[in-house]
């Protein structure tokens, strides 16, 4: 589909939205040593072959204030971001929102890797029935609602966990974020889009970047390149409602993402 005429994205000169260049323009920096980062939490034992009980089980954020915050400021970060790539502010707001309501939980996820959140977590006590029972009694005489989406999922927190470890078993560098949230923003197969041959050039402009920096840094490792590209594909798997409960419904409770995001979209963060 073409852009729809008028669009100023299609018509200005493209050397100036450049994702290598817009992209890097505010995060050149030099990469010096990481600071010493606290030890990884301890591993999780997996369930035994077959057994599915322990992917069901609930659990929650053992800090979740703690983690609430640090995701909040990695989301606040994140938007910075996406705000100052000079393609992405050319797009149509409507055209940005979208981009931004798909893809706002995996940048997100992206962010705390490259900040190094670790996730801890404790299981929840499941209610008896005879608690069930009565609690749901009780919404019933004073007019509450008894649903509320549940917890999450250890099998959900697990494929999380298992995410930011793969991030930070490759090392992966400010550059190499940068080009991969670039990959991760401008995604063309989304329905309600005008400028859809722009936004796919722009995502092939940032996997190209990628490939080249990687040809270019990591002469002797001929599979890295394959293996960001599996962290692009599992960024595919994660769950925006899951990542809304685990880290923003303890500390705001009930909120509605996409008016948080075009709120936090047209401020000037």
């Amino acid at each position: 589909m073409a852009c729809a005429v008028g669009c100023r994205c299609c018509t200005e000169r493209r050397r100036h939205s450049s994702i290598l260049y817009s992209i890097l323009k505010r995060d050149e920096r030099k990469e010096a040593a990481p600071p010493p980062q606290p030890p990884p939490p301890p591993p999780v034992q997996a369930a035994g072959p077959g057994c599915s009980c322990g992917s069901r089980r609930r659990v929650a954020l053992r800090s979740p204030q703690v983690a609430g915050k640090a995701a909040s400021a990695v989301l606040v970060k994140t938007l910075r971001f996406v705000k100052s790539v000079p393609c992405f502010q050319e797009l149509p707001l409507d055209e940005q929102l979208v981009l931004v309501r798909s893809c706002w939980a995996p940048l997100l996820v992206l962010g705390l890797a490259q900040e190094r959140v670790h996730l801890e977590t404790v299981e929840t006590a499941e209610p008896s029935m005879l608690q069930r029972i009565l609690t749901s009694r009780r919404q019933e005489q004073q007019g509450l609602s008894s649903g509320g989406p549940p917890l999450p999922s250890a099998g959900e927190i697990q494929a999380i966990k298992g995410f930011l470890a793969k991030c930070w078993s490759l090392d992966i560098s400010t550059k190499e974020y940068a080009y991969l949230k670039g990959a991760v923003l401008f995604n063309p197969d989304l329905p309600g889009l005008q400028c859809v041959q722009y936004i796919e050039g722009l995502q092939r402009e940032a996997q190209q970047a990628l490939n080249e920096h990687v040809r270019l840094i990591h002469q002797g490792d001929q599979a890295r390149f394959a293996k960001l590209n599996v962290v692009l594909s599992l960024l595919r798997s994660i769950n925006a409602n899951v990542i809304a409960e685990l880290f923003f419904r303890p500390i705001i409770g009930t909120v509605n993402m996409d008016d948080m995001l075009l709120e936090m979209l047209c401020a000037k963060l």
